[in-house]
């Protein structure tokens, strides 16, 4: 079983302490993600998890676990979120030097190979458009220079739960749209080749629109070929029939709870602006 750690929280940033007691404990009691009164307890022993996929803003308070996980016989990998974008669209850090030097830490720990960086979402606006996603792009992938090999990019989604923070946005003139295929034009072609040029697979996440033809790939978060590769054997894993139809992902048990991450992004699907809650981990 693959553990994702997870799509809806980040467990890393602000639940690193109720994991680990989760670990030592063996399992961990996981609400049902559109009724709470029900749980399901994941088993945690070594003997049951082929390995953890964290997905976080912030590693930072995981990492001094990551010796107990590894004498625990755990191994695992990283898909590290760093876009550094407006705060009218991420208000809660880290960001600038701060979540680069976090990222560079992380990879400095477990290796580059072991962390993903994800440039995801890509939010087009008055105040990002291709022109600004472009260079912050370049700009990071020049700081995060043999940090990470791989990077994963997708457009933003305009969910449900979503729309209303993103129609708040334009009382403040700030008008979110979906990409025009001039905007395509403009900036994918330029990700690619600043990708390249710093040694960077590039590849895209449960992303609806081909970006094939400019040479991004449809790539999978919690990803078989990386983790057969990373283990040194093939894992016998299927597609994730829980998942999107453009996710590529593998089946995965996720422990997160809806609703706890304390970020505020207005574009997050898994809670955005609600109120955190304690999760039960």
């Amino acid at each position: 079983m693959i553990i994702s750690a997870s799509r809806r929280t980040d467990i890393p940033a602000y639940f690193a302490g109720e994991f680990m007691a989760g670990i030592r404990a063996g399992f961990i009691d996981v609400p049902h993600p559109r009724d709470p009164h029900k749980t399901s307890r994941v088993l945690l022993s070594p003997e049951n998890v082929e390995a953890i996929v964290f997905w976080t803003r912030d590693p930072r308070p995981l990492l001094p676990h990551f010796r107990e996980l590894d004498d625990r016989g755990y191994f695992f990998y990283f898909q590290c979120t760093l876009l550094d974008g407006p705060p009218c669209f991420d208000p809660e850090g880290p960001r600038g030097k701060e979540a680069i030097a976090a990222f560079r830490e992380l990879a400095g720990t477990i290796g580059p190979d072991r962390v993903v960086w994800r440039y995801d979402p890509i939010v087009l606006s008055g105040r990002t458009g291709p022109a600004y996603h472009r260079e912050k792009f370049e700009a990071l992938a020049d700081a995060l220079t043999g940090a990470t090999k791989r990077v994963m990019i997708s457009l933003v989604d305009f969910y449900r739960s979503v729309v209303p923070r993103l129609r708040l946005l334009e009382k403040k003139d700030i008008v979110v749209r979906p990409p025009a295929p001039e905007d395509l034009e403009e900036l994918i072609p330029a990700l690619v080749e600043t990708a390249a040029a710093h040694g960077l697979e590039i590849s895209s996440c449960a992303e609806e629109i081909d970006l094939a033809a400019w040479g991004v790939r449809p790539g999978k978060c919690i990803d078989d070929e990386l983790l057969s590769r990373l283990l040194g054997r093939r894992l016998r894993v299927r597609k994730d029939p829980r998942q999107r139809k453009a996710c590529g992902c593998v089946e995965s048990r996720d422990i997160g709870v809806y609703g706890t991450c304390r970020r505020g992004c207005v574009y997050c699907y898994a809670g955005g602006g609600t109120r955190p809650v304690t999760p039960p981990l």
